[in-house]
């Protein structure tokens, strides 16, 4: 008896979607120019008030992920009128890696027009910390560039913006740091 239910079930099920689809295609051609209009602007502010909501979510998680009182966030810059090509930068914070970058051309190109880079954000107890840079480049006459440096930074309870100026051709220390 079981068997039998089940064709009858199933052909019921097919006879409902096949009527269905036959009314839903004549209603479709009833629908005017200006419906078709007004469902698009409905459509485009729905995508509208996602794309808000969206951007709020991403602002929360980032407050959640960083809160601005452990927040830490590190930039590179060049020295000005540096013509060295930048290779690759790492940062360390206290014996662990924390960021690595190899620059590609646009972004060298960036750099040396003034531009600053965002390597490092994250979060970081208040106190002492120890952050090493490692450069890796070539200077302006082809000379291969290689540097690292030790710094030692406190970190309060205010989020703590830190700038890594690199100078190799300046005379000065090829790696300087700074508080922005």
């Amino acid at each position: 008896m079981g068997v039998w239910i089940m064709p009858k079930f199933f052909f019921a099920a097919v006879l409902t979607l096949v009527a269905c689809f036959s009314y839903s295609s004549g209603f479709a051609e009833e629908v005017s120019q200006s419906e078709i209009r007004s469902l698009d602007e409905q459509v485009q502010e729905i995508k509208s008030d996602v794309l808000s909501i969206a951007a709020e979510l991403n602002s929360l998680e980032e407050r959640l992920l960083f809160p601005s009182n452990t927040q830490v966030t590190i930039f590179v810059a060049l020295g000005e009128a540096e013509s060295f090509r930048l290779d690759s930068v790492q940062v360390g914070i206290n014996d662990e890696l924390a960021a690595h970058h190899i620059y590609s051309f646009k972004e060298l190109e960036a750099l040396q027009k003034g531009g600053v880079q965002r390597i490092f954000m994250g979060n970081l107890p208040t106190g002492s910390h120890n952050l090493e840079i490692s450069v890796l480049g070539k200077l302006a006459n082809g000379k291969d560039f290689n540097s690292a440096e030790s710094f030692t930074f406190k970190k309060g309870i205010d989020p703590s913006l830190l700038g890594i100026t690199l100078a190799p051709d300046s005379g000065k220390a090829a790696i300087a740091l700074q508080d922005w």
